[in-house]
């Protein structure tokens, strides 16, 4: 039930407890202590609204940043992770696979800013190896949801 419960919060985080508690054939109680229970446990972390941010009027710069790290004796890479999260302009970070070990997302005002956060801030962070920014110049879809709605293009037919 938790697994159902999340998934739909996942999809519209406005979803009252009655809203699904009615979807899932559930009391409506017994959803909202669940939420709570969730949220107390941290598996629940925050509710957030996906943005189409090129309708803002002080849309941010954002950026993947792909970073190199040499592990810490006894951390591993969560020492250095811990350092960067703490970052304002840092949006997202994973550890992963391949190539390098940490991606970012940062945001900031203008090209230049999220620039000097990487040279001068990031990139001096004991441990990080090297980095290679990405600037996002187009956001298709994000957590699940088509960014544009525009109408497919329908190509006539031919006729001889």
């Amino acid at each position: 039930m938790e697994k159902k419960i999340l998934r739909l919060l996942q999809d519209d985080c406005r979803l009252s407890a009655q809203e699904i508690a009615e979807r899932i054939g559930a009391e409506e109680a017994l959803v909202k202590d669940m939420i709570r229970k969730m949220e107390a446990d941290q598996v629940i972390l925050g509710y957030a609204a996906v943005v189409a941010d090129d309708r803002l009027p002080d849309a941010k710069v954002r950026a993947l940043i792909e970073v190199k790290v040499k592990p810490q004796r006894d951390g591993g890479f969560d020492e250095v992770a811990r350092r960067i999260a703490r970052f304002p302009e840092v949006v997202r970070l994973y550890l992963v696979s391949g190539g390098y070990d940490l991606l970012l997302e940062v945001e900031g005002d203008s090209l230049q800013t999220v620039a000097g956060f990487v040279s001068a801030r990031l990139a001096t962070i004991d441990g990080v190896l090297s980095t290679a920014t990405s600037f996002q110049l187009k956001k298709y879809k994000e957590s699940g949801k088509i960014m544009s709605q525009e109408d497919e293009y329908e190509r006539l037919p031919v006729t001889p």
